[in-house]
């Protein structure tokens, strides 16, 4: 091949890099600016803000699904107002399931929330997300842990541990676990998908 072949097939290859980028203003995502949302969209925007007061993370890509995010955003809404779990247990098993998908924006801010709003120690948090084992001395937080571990592992929940889990949380603490870590999944699926990084800011809305 010819230096001026060689040439043209490298300018050749930048264009089709450039007209295909993946570049969007959150992750992969390309954000729809408020002024330019349609009405189905700006209602469900201002939804958002009034349960949640910002329109978080994913819930930016969810946008894209009017009809979606308007019956999910009470979920994330009730996990930081009504949930039976404390904050603490709510970040362990957060980031335990974070850790477990790799959804580096997630990891990131959770990593964060864990050790300033849970109050957990940094090298706990750390532990949860890395997937190493760690302990924690309040008793519910470690049936938490148990639990979560157990169920991102995708291993059988024993006997023994549901019990405990039943006698500490009760049902109604098991299933805010339980549900806690689908929606985690759900959000790091989504961010995984649009391939958001660690320090996305997206647009200033």
């Amino acid at each position: 091949m010819s230096a001026g072949s060689a040439s043209a097939n490298a300018g050749g290859l930048e264009r089709i890099v450039s007209d295909q980028s993946d570049s969007g203003t959150f992750g992969r995502f390309v954000e729809t600016p408020v002024q330019e949302m349609d009405a189905e969209m700006k209602s469900v925007y201002d939804y958002t803000l009034k349960l949640r007061g910002m329109v978080p993370g994913p819930h930016k890509i969810y946008l894209s699904n009017p009809t979606l995010l308007r019956t999910i955003v009470p979920t994330g809404a009730y996990f930081q107002n009504e949930s039976t779990l404390t904050k603490a247990e709510i970040e362990i098993a957060t980031n335990v399931i974070d850790g477990h998908w790799r959804a580096a924006y997630s990891n990131h801010e959770h990593e964060k929330i864990g050790i300033e709003l849970g109050q957990l120690a940094p090298e706990k948090v750390a532990a949860l997300i890395a997937g190493l084992s760690t302990s924690f001395k309040d008793a519910r937080q470690q049936v938490v842990y148990e639990l979560s571990s157990t169920l991102a592992a995708a291993r059988v929940v024993p006997v023994g541990l549901l019990r405990r889990a039943q006698a500490l949380l009760g049902d109604a603490g098991i299933v805010d676990v339980t549900v806690l870590m689908g929606w985690f999944t759900s959000v790091c699926l989504t961010l995984v998908t649009y391939d958001v990084p660690f320090d996305a800011v997206g647009l200033d809305q």
